[in-house]
């Protein structure tokens, strides 16, 4: 029988990423600096993603067949990787922008280019860098699914946006007495 605990590692994937962007943005409100906040994320990195493969390498003893293209494929993954946290740092913070949408607009966009990107990018044993349009187009759910990709990270962003405006403080609504004092003094 096949085993399914991969199922647990995409489960635990989901809940890591899923939990990411909440995390690091109240993580930077708390430290006072959102780059403090990727500081830490990149200890984390460096303690899960550098010392944990060390120590499973030398547990196993098989250690791996360092070519030039695994170390760059690899290094682009990582380097894919920190710039897309560090955007998340520039949307959420840096710019200002609308905090409500990145999260939600992140992972929705993410599957869609990895699904593009798959479409044109076969390696093959002569070239990893062999670039094609697919020999046949891809079948009509690709396209569904964009669709209902956009669909649902639209709705996911306007229900959250619901959720937050019932618990957000209404805004001070201004006294008679300011409203007036203004056209008073317009009128002296």
């Amino acid at each position: 029988m096949e085993s399914r605990l991969w199922i647990v590692f995409v489960a635990l994937a989901g809940l890591c990423w899923g939990t990411y962007v909440p995390l690091i943005a109240r993580g930077g409100r708390e430290l006072g600096n959102s780059y403090a906040s990727f500081l830490c994320v990149g200890v984390a990195y460096f303690l899960i993603a550098v010392l944990f493969p060390i120590g499973i390498l030398w547990a196993r003893g098989k250690w791996p067949n360092w070519t030039a293209n695994g170390v760059t494929l690899a290094t682009l993954a990582g380097t894919a990787g920190a710039l897309g946290a560090l955007c998340v740092i520039f949307a959420t913070f840096e710019f200002k922008g609308p905090r409500l949408y990145v999260a939600p607009l992140i992972f929705a966009t993410a599957p869609v280019i990895n699904t593009l990107v798959s479409l044109v990018w076969h390696p093959t044993d002569e070239s990893t860098w062999h670039f094609s349009l697919p020999a046949e187009a891809p079948h009509w759910t690709l396209y569904l699914g964009i669709v209902l990709t956009g669909i649902g990270a639209g709705l996911v962003l306007y229900s959250k946006e619901l959720g937050e405006l019932k618990h957000a403080k209404p805004a001070p609504q201004p006294t008679a007495t300011a409203a007036a004092q203004p056209a008073q003094t317009s009128s002296r």
